[in-house]
């Protein structure tokens, strides 16, 4: 199989489909790797590198997306490169369908084949490629929020930790899955005052068994949602339902609630975000702020931390992009249940439940589509 990497385009993304160590294994199984030149400086790799590791590198992407047959990428593809898509093309990447018609609509049209690497699941139920990202985002939404209530920016001046004689700050955390933790963890870190809140009580014993006294945890209801965001400075929407589009559990209403320069830390954002005031920003532009309180909804967090965050990525992407590789997309998907989760769209069809829910298209059962 010609497996081929190009470089992201997405404002300020800078990870990579796939470091020099994969390209190692994917030409050590007999497949052949293209490049685009440029595609991994980003995240520190140079085209020597991935050069020296077996690949071959490419002038352009237009060359890559052209010859190969499965693209590897990071983030979804943007509407330039819509044209890119085509019937035959295995596209494995992030794709976060439910909340982008456009894209969805795009790959219909195309016949394309997505696997997403959000809802490849494993025996366990779990989400592995999807977790490395939701530690880096979880870890980075409490930093970044600290940042952000700073006076400078449009937030309350607060320090979270406080100093002798005047309070901490307080972090609200709606989710208590990977997000929700790696968010917890931080802020108890950094010395603030940790509420967090789920609708899954035995999680909530998990919170409680692992922090102890230093957090808060609330069953989430719209009440206790609300009182907890009135007196929080930076409030964490960290839920996540595979697939599917986040449900929207802060309202525009309830910003009133709210203490002026607070700070919303939206990491939902790529399925559409739980507050209802979400709309993505960039790190280029990476706050708004609407009725006096702070936003911040980059739809790419760890791309500011690319190099560790490629890594963490290809440690979870690379087995599974191998196997479609070694057995072809319908031969891996008939074996592998797990990877099944991962397929999205199948030769244009909507194989996703959650996407199909989402906007109201015909679900098709891939497993219908293998002869």
């Amino acid at each position: 199989m010609i497996v081929g990497l190009v470089k992201e385009i997405k404002n300020n993304e800078y990870r990579a489909g796939l470091t020099p160590n994969c390209v190692r294994e994917y030409t050590a199984a007999g497949h052949t790797v293209r490049f685009e030149r440029g595609a991994g400086e980003g995240a520190g790799f140079p085209d020597s590198e991935y050069e020296a590791a077996g690949g071959t590198a490419a002038g352009t992407a237009d060359e890559v997306w052209a010859t190969s047959d499965m693209v590897v990428k990071v983030k979804e593809p943007i509407a330039s490169e819509y044209k890119f898509l085509r019937e035959g093309l295995i596209l494995y990447t992030y794709l976060h369908l439910a909340a982008d018609k456009p894209l969805t609509d795009a790959m219909i049209a195309s016949g394309v084949s997505g696997v997403a690497y959000e809802t490849i699941t494993d025996t366990f139920g779990g989400l592995p490629c999807l977790a490395p990202m939701s530690e880096i985002a979880g870890r980075m939404s409490v930093t970044q929020g600290a940042k952000y209530i700073e006076k400078t920016y449009g937030g309350r001046g607060v320090l979270l930790a406080g100093v002798p004689g005047v309070e901490k700050g307080k972090v609200a955390i709606i989710g208590g899955g990977m997000v929700g933790t790696e968010a917890c963890k931080i802020a108890i870190g950094l010395g603030a005052d940790v509420t967090i809140l789920d609708v899954n009580i035995n999680r909530l014993a998990q919170l409680d068994n692992q922090f102890g006294s230093r957090i808060q945890t609330l069953y989430s209801t719209p009440a206790n949602i609300k009182d907890s965001i009135r007196d929080a400075d930076i409030v964490v929407g960290a839920v996540l339902i595979p697939g599917r589009k986040a449900p929207k559990l802060v309202n525009r209403s309830d910003l009133s609630l709210m203490r002026e320069g607070s700070v919303l830390v939206d990491v939902a954002v790529d399925q559409g975000g739980c507050f209802e005031t979400t709309h993505a920003t960039t790190h280029e532009e990476p706050i708004f702020i609407l009725d006096g309180i702070v936003h911040y909804c980059v739809a790419n967090m760890p791309g500011a931390v690319a190099r560790t965050s490629t890594l963490a990525l290809v440690n979870t992407t690379i087995r599974p992009g191998l196997e479609i590789a070694n057995k072809g997309l319908a031969k891996a998907v008939r074996e592998n249940p797990c990877l099944r989760t991962g397929v999205n769209i199948f030769h244009g069809k909507c194989v996703y439940a959650g996407v199909a829910e989402a906007f109201g298209l015909e679900y098709t059962d891939v497993m219908s589509l293998m002869e």
